[in-house]
């Protein structure tokens, strides 16, 4: 997996990047890091040499660097009670041409190694494992290779994989070829047919480059760092890729894949000693020192500013094609290992570019104009911004998530991928209080920062880009000339010869695998039951029910409300997206949009308003519909919170039409940004319109609808009717007659927490007359109670009103997109049964299953797609997709052959076993704090329901599989839908049954 990262030198367009992801977990017991203050600097353990070992009490962690005496490689343990263990390993890899040689080794070292020879180990562990998380990035100029887990044994299965991946690859020549790039006939068994690339990283390159932002920041990091790795692509440019060789990709191995030049990283509440005694028998005791070194030089600074134009293409789904110039400016800031200047400079940024009370918002985005942008450094910051910045990093050294870990490792990697400290990175309390005393000493510290950085800095870039209507014609063209010149060089033996290997690269990914040299955990040892959440439901202001949900938040309160839209009239319903997004920022009560964004950052971590359509467990033509309001803050700052939420509710202030033009246009171009990195769950939607009642609202809300509505509207001269729209909804919405709210906080912090929610709801009142639901058909459904349905659950009950069709009748629907893409984004939907049909459970292995036993292969090896599978919604559609494909009909095809084959039954008990695996691994990730009881709040899930499906998921076995399979994927059977975003396909245009858009 490309991921355009990891520049040297700190941009001044960079976000925030201490803590900005920051989550923390606290448990009562600190048992980890009181262990890992045990050690002494100079301890020996396991080959390596503890060099440090220093507390982090904001994070709630203790940090041990090690480093190893045979090689120097070095080592990071954050030890913290958290049971989500994580495990890295980071190699600099600094590439001097953009044939993306990183990228490439990166899939290539994941396709099998001396001691796992089998083929892609890597997807093999995928089910064969409880991992929370598995995956490897290229950034721009280092490797990583993270896993978590919860499970010990799991740990140790996967840390070995890992390791002989990195260190022991088999780097094959067909490996190369299928994931990298290779010259093969369209139908490799034909060869008359003509010679075209293929390769897995090479359509992931080419999927990658439709996006234009990314396009963009490529381009922006080429020319500001021209002078060593960071002018090239790290991830490969499609039109070099196919100058990569085998030969060459191994020699970056062997100079780059070294213990000398890596850095293993660990955190959680496993023991170190054991990570160390692996790491080291398994892999470092096998090398010595290698003195070669990867270092990237400091790139020289200009004597003056330069500038650049680039072009990209089209974007058919953004507004106003004549205003799609992206323009910036950036500067070269010191190096990033300086962390103090770098926490500076990030919050600077922030306080320059982020939010509508930044110069940079006022000069620029609210103008309309693309003017220069020069910061006037006279008149320096607010104390109240800076003030809401530094409030925003305490929120998020306090937020826990689920993956703390592999937040961690991301945000040290840069800085320590260069030699930098990655604790000192870390300690972001030390950081803060320097901040405070610079500038509390030097009141004009920031101005000049900015004096420094930016307005004496010559070393900048402004670097424009626009449009070019033949960009991809010309992109395409280019790709024919390169593909002639390498045919044109080929001998008739060189032909021969490249047949040969596509039918033997073929045969070898159609051959049975033998995985029985990999590791692999048993479905004994997943946990037959799962831990029950406690939950209480009260009623407030008379008879609004809350669910409380007391937790381990650090002091942080979580509040939610969801309000049904079952009154809403059917023509207000496209723009319920827009004003949910719109809500927040609109100004509300005295305070205009400036002071309500302040509020909002000096008071909250977020405030977040969002359209939902709730399917529900039992009835497929059943679902809830309405709005959800979220929202986070310290302990402190509750009754300020709840008062923003009065406020947005009584007094929400519709009037300012400008900043709304502006929120119109950002809302559509984000939608259309969007597209080519989640064109896969678009082609879904869309396929899944015509299945459900609730299929048509989800693609009014989120799908290609929702984009194209968005289109037309920023491109309304006279936007005054939308906006008159907007008190409309209001009216409908922002009322406590069908709402319920949910709390998770602390224990101690629930009796605030309900005198605030009970205050907040009888400060918003109801509506004067009684509304009746637009739809006629609505179903009271209220959550499970009592010790038979519910025991956590104590109190009152949570009253669903659901919207039913008994009149529906689902139908197929058959839509191509047609996008300048060069690749395409495929979804085919098969309506099935609801999540407390027993079905459900077999249906959810079976996607499993196709996945790992037959789509991998076809879409992905074969077929050179970035990415396929299949996938059951809680809702019960099953999804067959692609990702990134070079193909169309040929993948239509191969989702026909999956379910013969999954009707066929040819898969074995360990199949079923591994299939299990996988699944459970998502059904048991962890759930942070803050997200506990959602699934009862918004679904009306009780644990026993949820206990009752996993046994149910235990209980699947070969003939539940193969009736599933017969029952509702064949042709005839269930009702299917189909959608394709993507270039022109001739086939499709000639078939009548196909809607082109």
């Amino acid at each position: 997996m490309w991921r355009f990262s990891g520049r040297r030198g700190l941009c001044a367009v960079q976000r925030l990047s201490c803590g900005v992801h920051h989550r923390v977990w606290r448990e009562k017991s600190d048992q980890a890091c009181e262990r890992a203050l045990q050690y002494k600097v100079g301890e020996k353990i396991h080959g390596f040499t503890v060099n440090q070992v220093t507390p982090v009490p904001e994070l709630f962690l203790t940090a041990v660097k090690l480093s190893h005496d045979n090689t120097g490689a070095r080592y990071l343990h954050l030890a913290r009670e958290d049971k989500n263990n994580l495990f890295s390993v980071q190699f600099r890899t600094t590439p001097m041409d953009s044939t993306g040689v990183p990228h490439v080794l990166e899939h290539t070292v994941l396709c099998g190694s001396q001691k796992y020879p089998c083929r892609d180990p890597f997807f093999k562990m995928l089910n064969r494992s409880l991992s929370t998380f598995m995956n490897a990035m290229t950034a721009s100029d280092y490797t990583i290779y993270p896993f978590s887990t919860q499970n010990p044994k799991d740990f140790q299965n996967l840390l070995s994989v890992y390791l002989d991946a990195t260190f022991f690859p088999c780097l094959r020549e067909l490996d190369f070829w299928q994931e990298g790039w290779r010259l093969e006939h369209e139908n490799p068994r034909d060869p008359q047919t003509p010679l075209i690339f293929k390769g897995v990283v090479f359509n992931e390159m080419k999927g990658a480059f439709t996006d234009n932002e990314r396009i963009f920041s490529q381009h922006l990091q080429n020319k500001l760092l021209p002078d060593h790795t960071y002018s090239v692509v790290s991830g490969g440019d499609p039109l070099c890729i196919p100058e990569l060789t085998w030969e060459q990709l191994k020699q970056f191995h062997a100079t780059h894949y070294h213990p000398s030049n890596a850095r293993f990283f660990t955190y959680g509440n496993f023991q170190l000693e054991g990570h160390l005694k692996q790491i080291h028998e398994e892999a470092l005791s096998k090398f010595q020192r290698l003195e070669q070194s990867t270092a990237v030089p400091a790139q020289p600074h200009w004597d003056k500013p330069r500038e650049f134009h680039i072009t990209c293409g089209p974007d058919s789904l953004a507004t106003e094609t004549a205003k799609q110039t992206t323009v910036s400016v950036s500067f070269l800031l010191p190096d990033i290992t300086d962390t103090f200047e770098a926490f500076t400079l990030s919050l600077l940024s922030s306080l320059l570019i982020a939010g509508p009370n930044s110069p940079f918002y006022k000069a620029l985005i609210e103008s309309g104009l693309g003017t220069d942008f020069s910061p006037d450094v006279g008149k320096g910051f607010e104390d109240d911004r800076i003030e809401a910045l530094l409030h925003k990093i305490e929120i998020q050294t306090k937020h826990q998530s689920a993956s703390f870990g592999l937040t961690l490792t991301s945000y040290i990697a840069s800085c320590w991928n260069h030699d930098g400290d990655p604790v000192e990175l870390l300690q972001i309390g030390s950081q803060l209080t320097r901040f405070r005393k610079c500038l509390k000493e030097n009141p004009k510290f920031l101005q000049e920062k900015v004096e420094q950085y930016f307005k004496n800095n010559q070393h900048k870039l402004t670097l424009s880009m626009k449009p070019d209507d033949k960009y991809y014609e010309k992109q395409t063209q280019m790709e024919t000339e390169k593909l002639e010149e390498k045919v044109n060089s080929l001998s008739p033996a060189d032909k021969q010869q490249i047949y040969e290997k596509g039918l033997e690269l073929q045969t070898q990914q159609s051959k049975h695998q033998d995985a029985s040299c990999l590791p692999a955990l048993k479905v004994s040892d997943i946990e037959p039951s799962m831990p029950f959440t406690k939950l209480d439901i009260g009623l407030a202001a008379g008879d609004i029910p809350v669910q409380y949900c007391p937790q381990p938040t650090n002091g942080m309160v979580y509040f939610r409300a969801f309000s049904s839209l079952n009154t809403l009239p059917e023509d207000l319903r496209p723009i319920v997206p827009l004003f949910c997004s719109v809500l927040t920022k609109l100004g509300c009560g005295i305070l205009n949009y400036r002071e309500q964004a302040q509020q909002i950052e000096l008071k909250t971590g977020g405030m977040s308003v969002t359209p939902h359509v709730l399917p529900d467990d039992s009835q497929l033509d059943t679902y809830e519909q309405g709005v959800l309001f979220s929202s986070l803050c310290l302990e402190r700052n509750l009754p300020d919170m709840m008062h923003l939420w009065s406020e947005i509710f009584n007094n929400p202030c519709f009037e300012e039409e400008e900043h709304f033009k502006v929120l119109v246009k950002m809302t559509a171009q984000e939608l259309s940004n969007g597209i080519s990195d989640s064109g896969h769950l678009y082609a879904a939607l869309r396929a899944s319109k015509t299945l459900t009642p609730s299929g048509d609202l989800q693609e009014t809300f989120s799908g290609m609808d929702q984009v194209k509505v968005m289109k037309r509207i920023a491109e309304m001269s006279d936007i005054k009717p939308i906006l008159r729209k907007l008190p409309r909804i209001k009216k409908y919405l922002l009322n406590c007659d069908n709402m319920r709210c949910s709390v998770n906080a602390t224990p101690q912090q629930m009796p605030q927490a309900e005198k605030e929610v009970e205050n907040f709801l009888r400060n918003v009142g109801r509506s004067k007359k009684e509304r009746k639901p637009v739809r006629p058909h609505i179903v009271e459904k209220p959550t499970p109670s009592g010790p038979s349905g519910a025991a956590h659950v104590s109190g009152s009950q949570i009253v669903r009103k659901l919207v039913t069709d008994p009149t529906f009748k689902p139908c197929q629907m058959k839509t191509h997109f047609v996008l300048p893409f060069p690749v395409n984004y495929i979804g085919e939907c098969v309506r099935t049964v609801p999540y407390a049909d027993p079905d459900h459970a077999s249906l959810k292995i079976l996607a499993r299953l196709m996945t790992a036993k037959f789509l991998h292969t076809e879409i992905r090896e074969k077929g050179g797609a970035y990415g396929g599978g299949a996938k059951l919604t809680h809702s019960g559609i099953f999804t067959l997709y692609s990702y990134r494909d070079p193909n169309s009909i040929e993948t239509l095809q191969s989702f026909g052959k999956a379910v013969d084959w999954a009707k066929s039954g040819k898969f074995t008990q360990q199949d079923i076993d591994e299939a299990k695996l996988s699944v459970f691994s998502t059904v048991d990730s962890p759930v942070a704090p803050s997200d506990k009881g959602m699934d009862h709040f918004l679904y009306g899930l009780s644990d026993e329901m949820k206990q009752a499906y996993r046994e149910q998921l235990f209980a699947v076995n070969h003939d539940k599989l193969t009736s599933v399979s017969h029952k509702y994927l064949g042709i005839g059977k269930s009702t299917h839908g189909l959608a394709i975003l993507g270039p022109e396909n001739s086939k499709i245009a000639k078939d009548p049954s196909w809607i082109i858009k």
